[in-house]
């Protein structure tokens, strides 16, 4: 679609091309499906509703409107603002930064409960509530009223729209609604999973010190090695799919040509609108217990086999390792289902 407003100096708008579109679009729908997913599974078995996949449950809302927005945007790829052109931005901006609150709040959780020890209760639940759907709401809700959600000409975005380039403060909104946020969570999330594995592995040290037949436990190391496994992982994902958004934005700010590169636009579509795919592959597919339960159900003339393995894995685990004194141990094997 031609584009005739010159933004931001002398940087003529992104083309988006169609191809680049549909590769978007496709990420939108499998972000979708994968939150879904995750949001099923929830519903499906309350047996498994433990306080880090509740938090995985919200975190997950927020993918799916996310994905949906960005879809929308990207199937209209916008040219001017409109209302739909406003309302699609004010959506995404609010979904967006909330995903990164829940995504910083779920490090946090297993950060105060495995680490510090401290006991959680319906307090910290009801904080992390008010900070990531409250605060959010509130910058979409200043932004639109101040009219800075608008047309961004694909500069700092593949379509959709968000921050209006035209606005004179349009670097201080493009931070307060979610470059800000992303680069705290580029530091926070892996230096809280880095103390996180890191007490996991000095307490699994002691405790095979002095407890070695826990450690030679078939069911525990495995577990073990599936949590380490995940605390590398999660922050690894999530910087990986973000950078690029970063890079596009840090480039626009510099006026850069290189920001309309097609390989760079392409993966700053996929890492904008990808976060629930990655999410269902690493806590549904990758997770033993979930992934069973769900071969089970789709499965329906093997149900029975399946879901007996399911029982003697279940088993197994709870053979396998030791009671749960203390809330952190707790969460760390929570973590490790999840």
């Amino acid at each position: 679609m031609p584009h005739s407003t010159m933004l931001m100096g002398t940087m003529p708008p992104t083309e988006v091309y169609p191809s680049e579109r549909v590769i978007v679009m496709v990420s939108c729908v499998l972000s979708f499906l994968g939150s879904s997913l995750l949001v099923f599974t929830h519903a499906l078995w309350p047996e498994l509703r433990t306080r880090p996949r509740q938090l995985l449950l919200y975190l997950s809302l927020a993918d799916l409107l996310s994905s949906a927005s960005y879809f929308y945007g990207v199937l209209q790829d916008f040219n001017r603002t409109s209302w739909d052109c406003v309302l699609q931005g004010a959506l995404s901006t609010f979904s967006n930064t909330s995903s990164f609150f829940w995504t910083m709040a779920i490090a946090s959780y297993l950060y105060i409960t495995i680490v510090r020890g401290t006991p959680t209760g319906t307090g910290l639940l009801c904080f992390f509530h008010v900070m990531s759907w409250g605060v959010p709401f509130a910058i979409t809700v200043a932004a639109v009223a101040l009219k800075k959600i608008g047309y961004d000409a694909s500069n700092v975005s593949v379509g959709w729209c968000w921050v209006n380039l035209q606005a004179a403060d349009r670097v201080l909104w493009m931070l307060l609604t979610g470059k800000l946020w992303e680069l705290l969570a580029y530091v926070i999330l892996p230096v809280l999973y880095i103390l996180i594995k890191k007490h996991i592995n000095r307490a699994h040290a002691a405790l095979s010190e002095y407890r070695p037949i826990l450690a030679r436990a078939p069911a525990f190391q495995p577990r073990t090695s599936i949590a380490d496994k995940k605390l590398i992982l999660i922050p690894l994902i999530f910087i990986f799919l973000r950078i690029w958004s970063t890079i596009r934005f840090i480039l626009t700010l510099c006026s850069s040509p290189a920001v309309q590169n097609p390989v760079l636009v392409v993966l700053h579509g996929i890492g904008n609108t990808f976060q629930g795919g990655a999410n269902c592959i690493m806590f549904v597919l990758c997770t033993r217990v979930i992934r069973t339960r769900l071969l089970s159900s789709l499965c329906c003339g093997h149900y029975g086999g399946l879901r007996q393995s399911l029982q003697r894995l279940e088993r197994g685990y709870q053979d396998a390792e030791p009671p749960m004194n203390t809330q952190a141990e707790q969460t760390e094997a929570e973590f490790a289902s999840t």
